[in-house]
């Protein structure tokens, strides 16, 4: 029998039901800001029932698929909450990525419609382009009810990086969704925070930032884009703002914390609760230093993937200087189980996390052998699940707590994208002359984690460009999975086996750094 943990049983409410109890609660309570606008909890459901209304005559019903695009902004949460009222399954499209990435994702997901704000798309598309609605553009019957939602109906897909050289999509519950609200609005310090919206769409977290505020009657404050990466500039905005709780990767907490150390004071702040998620947290000095300087501002470590959502959970306690550098992933969210499947079976405790219970997804679209491989039955489980899904990632369980230790597969974290390495491989031995290539993640300094990449060419080629080369990456590949660097060796090392030595590589580019 595996080693497990069982966060108890949940019998989450469906997450539109909960919008809708506190647009009743609390009709006139601002719900989202963004920039000079404030709309209401009431006058977001209306808005909601608009773009429910104009894809209801579009010929959308449940299951079928809507993609979203635009600046992240008070429209797209109204489109994802008209689209989910109505049963269909949103497909978040972040502008910023590339147009190929952006068509491929589109067309993988057969999503019918294409919702916009902001420029209209750049992309060829099959379906429908339709401009998100106006508030109150459309008469609708504030009294609208929502589809009927159940465990299995899809609320999202939202893709992630795949080693084939394009990402996969995958397909999120209600199950998943219902339950990760339910607790992040009872876990929380205050149910009706005014949260800062941080996470750009593609990222999961940005769900658990909607949801969880507007589950429990806070306000969503929109971030500006230009602030995302100015943490001097962000720090003034959250004072500003008066903003209570934040969804931070590791790597942006980071550098507000060292912003923050040039202040001489951060009496202007209103911050109780920050969750940090997305990668490996590293408890450095400035983050430290700036929570002593909040005793009133929790930390918590969140931990989940694409296709379990959020999976568990710890909150740092005592004095921040006495904070581990390394801290636990925690324990699971209730309705989660978690399993561990030994590496050794002499220490039972150390080995591959398996995840079970609502946060499991789907699934992968259009990928039946990945679905075999990561989603796979096992025998009844202590609290009866069958269905696991494996994590890849390599975890301790110590007393009742879980540590995670590091990944079994090719997939990292940089700043707070998953990122499969092999998929840049697949990139880069795409381009002409290139004939072997790998791509490695070196780590400078503790959490100054960067992506770079060694290849060979053919004998006698011109010289290569590999300015050239990071230009075509740039145009298939996220910002986050384009490696700073690239550089041309006579042979890649090689372990025993006959398999590149991507250790070995990442300690010659490390020590060859200026």
């Amino acid at each position: 029998m595996l080693l497990n943990l069982w966060g108890g049983p949940a019998t989450p409410n469906c997450l539109i039901d909960s919008f809708l109890e506190v647009v009743s609660e609390r009709p006139d309570a601002v719900a989202v800001v963004d920039g000079e606008t404030e709309l209401t909890y009431a006058r977001l459901r209306d808005w909601a029932g608009t773009v429910a209304a104009l894809l209801t005559a579009s010929g959308i019903g449940p299951h079928d698929r809507v993609a979203v695009t635009g600046p992240r902004s008070a429209a797209v949460v109204a489109a994802f909450l008209g689209t989910v009222a109505i049963g269909a399954t949103y497909v978040p499209l972040d502008p910023e990525y590339p147009v190929k990435r952006l068509a491929h994702m589109l067309n993988d997901s057969e999503a019918k419609v294409l919702l916009y704000t902001g420029d209209e798309p750049g992309f060829e598309t099959s379906a429908a382009l339709l401009r998100i609605p106006e508030p109150e553009s459309v008469a609708v019957d504030t009294r609208w009810q929502p589809v009927a939602c159940h465990p299995d109906l899809p609320v999202y897909v939202i893709y992630t990086s795949g080693t084939t050289g394009w990402p996969k999509g995958v397909s999120i519950p209600h199950s998943c969704l219902d339950g990760m609200a339910a607790w992040q609005t009872s876990h929380s310090v205050r149910r009706d925070l005014r949260t800062g919206q941080f996470a750009p769409l593609n990222f999961d977290v940005c769900f658990q930032e909607v949801l969880g505020t507007l589950c429990g009657g806070g306000t969503l404050v929109i971030v500006p884009e230009k602030l995302r990466r100015d943490a001097f500039s962000l720090l003034d905005w959250l004072g500003e703002n008066r903003i209570e709780r934040l969804f931070l990767p590791y790597l942006a907490l980071n550098m507000l914390a060292v912003a923050a150390s040039a202040e001489d004071s951060l009496d202007h702040m209103a911050l109780q609760e920050i969750n940090t998620a997305g990668e490996q947290f590293v408890c450095t000095g400035p983050i430290r230093e700036f929570f002593e300087r909040l005793p009133a501002c929790r930390l918590n470590n969140h931990y989940g993937q694409s296709e379990s959502a959020m999976v568990t959970a710890h909150t740092l306690t005592g004095p921040a200087s006495t904070w581990p550098a390394l801290p636990p992933i925690g324990i699971p969210l209730p309705g989660c189980e978690l399993l561990i499947d030994p590496v050794d079976p002499a220490e039972p405790e150390v080995g591959e996390l398996l995840v079970a219970g609502l946060p499991v997804s789907l699934g992968y679209l259009n990928q039946e052998q990945l679905n075999a491989e990561r989603f796979v039955t096992v025998d009844p489980s202590p609290q009866g699940h069958t269905r696991v899904f494996r994590t890849g990632d390599l975890v301790r369980l110590d007393d009742g707590v879980v540590q995670f230790l590091s990944r079994r597969d090719h997939d990292v974290k940089i700043r707070g994208f998953r990122v499969n390495l092999l998929e840049v491989d697949v990139w880069l031995l795409e381009q002409s002359g290139v004939v072997e290539a790998a791509c490695v993640a070196v780590e400078a300094a503790q959490g100054s984690r960067t992506l770079r990449a060694v290849i060979t060419v053919e004998e006698d080629a011109a010289p290569t460009d590999t300015d050239e080369l990071l230009r075509r990456l740039a145009e298939v590949l996220p910002a986050p999975a384009v490696p700073v660097s690239i550089t041309v060796v006579e042979a890649l090392p090689r372990t025993a086996s006959g398999k590149i030595d991507r250790q070995r590589i990442g300690r010659e580019l490390l020590a060859s750094a200026p």
